[in-house]
């Protein structure tokens, strides 16, 4: 989203500033790149000395320090356009609008509720800009979104699940996360979005989520993969289903995100932000994840791959040794892939004992 939004923000002619932790050069007179961690106060109050239009924040915080930033956001700007998740939402069995219920108000579970877990953390600090005292911010909720570079199924990234698949070796995903319905939008779609509400009077002290209103299965998202896959190398896309995700998402840490996300069935209506900026010309998710799978196809540029070892455990496969990255990932893998799962536990628990005070 954010380097489609910085080209769009460009085109039309805004004097755009963004900052990375990598040196970047641009291309644009009126885009510049200041290299620094937004996570440091020294860099982040250096680059809030000045006043801005606006601020789109793609950082992501714990509340904590969030608490202590968002004044500092808020007095320098006209408009401070957070971005939030529309994972907040609890399940519904009507389209979802910016009233409906969030997590964080009606979830019962006590011990998820004691946790900064992404999509409580969003909420929490949602109600830190609501309660600031101030109207110059706008909450933006995108949900999952996509592009040639980034292409999820399920919990999964394109770095495991399409790795996998071009060195082929098997992908799992549960039975239970297919039978959902989901949400895709593309990214450029949704920065076309935020680009409209930007410097809009109807946008501020409001929340929106910009999404297509168009539904899938995840079934159908996996049908499309396996037949783009197979078209373009000429070679079948490996998946093994299993029924339930309920060991899986404990084993790669993202129980929360499969038990409060993506074990509901999502659905939206983008009455409001249409009715707000007049957008509302979204590519079907079909399409569109064709089109950017087909890109990426065309090639294929992997970032930082993660360990395979829960993936080849209920594969029952092996990933050679030359494929893992120095000697810690190595033993990593032969750990989570060959001890017993109640042994990796045992372990982990040891592990947050020893970093408690």
């Amino acid at each position: 989203m954010g380097v489609d939004l910085v080209r769009i923000l460009a085109e039309r002619g805004e004097n755009v500033i963004v900052t990375s932790r990598a040196k970047r050069e641009s291309a644009a007179n009126n885009v510049k790149y200041l290299q620094g961690d937004a996570h440091d106060p020294a860099f982040l109050q250096s680059l809030l000395c000045d006043s801005y239009g606006a601020i789109v924040d793609f950082m992501v915080y714990t509340t904590e320090e969030f608490q202590y930033k968002v004044d500092l956001f808020l007095n320098s700007t006209k408009q401070y356009v957070f971005m939030s998740s529309s994972r907040v939402y609890a399940d519904s069995k009507t389209p979802i609008t910016e009233n409906s219920a969030r997590l964080l108000e009606v979830c019962k579970d006590e011990v998820y509720l004691k946790t900064d877990e992404y999509a409580l953390s969003k909420a929490r600090q949602e109600d830190l800009l609501c309660e600031s005292g101030k109207s110059n911010w706008t909450i933006i909720r995108p949900y999952i979104t996509y592009s040639s570079e980034r292409l999820q199924l399920g919990v999964f990234e394109k770095e495991l699940w399409l790795y996998r698949a071009l060195h082929g070796q098997t992908t799992v995903i549960p039975k239970d996360i297919l039978s959902h319905t989901t949400t895709l939008t593309w990214g450029n779609d949704v920065a076309r979005g935020i680009a409209a509400l930007i410097s809009n009077p109807r946008a501020y002290g409001e929340k929106f989520h910009i999404t297509t209103s168009e539904t899938i299965h995840w079934s159908e998202v996996l049908e499309l993969y396996q037949r783009v896959f197979q078209d373009v190398t000429g070679k079948p896309m490996m998946v093994k289903i299993v029924e339930s995700s309920e060991e899986m998402g404990e084993a790669i840490r993202k129980q929360y995100q499969i038990k409060y996300d993506r074990l509901f069935n999502r659905r939206f209506d983008n009455t409001k932000f249409i009715q707000a900026t007049g957008e509302e010309n979204f590519i079907s998710p079909k399409d569109g994840l064709e089109k950017c799978l087909r890109e990426y196809l065309a090639e294929p540029r992997f970032r930082r791959i993660p360990n395979p070892a829960v993936m080849d455990k209920m594969a029952k496969e092996k990933t050679k040794m030359s494929m893992l990255p120095g000697k810690k990932a190595k033993i990593k893998y032969f750990a989570v892939r060959y001890l017993p799962n109640y042994m990796i536990r045992f372990l982990e628990s040891l592990r947050k004992s020893k970093k408690s005070p």
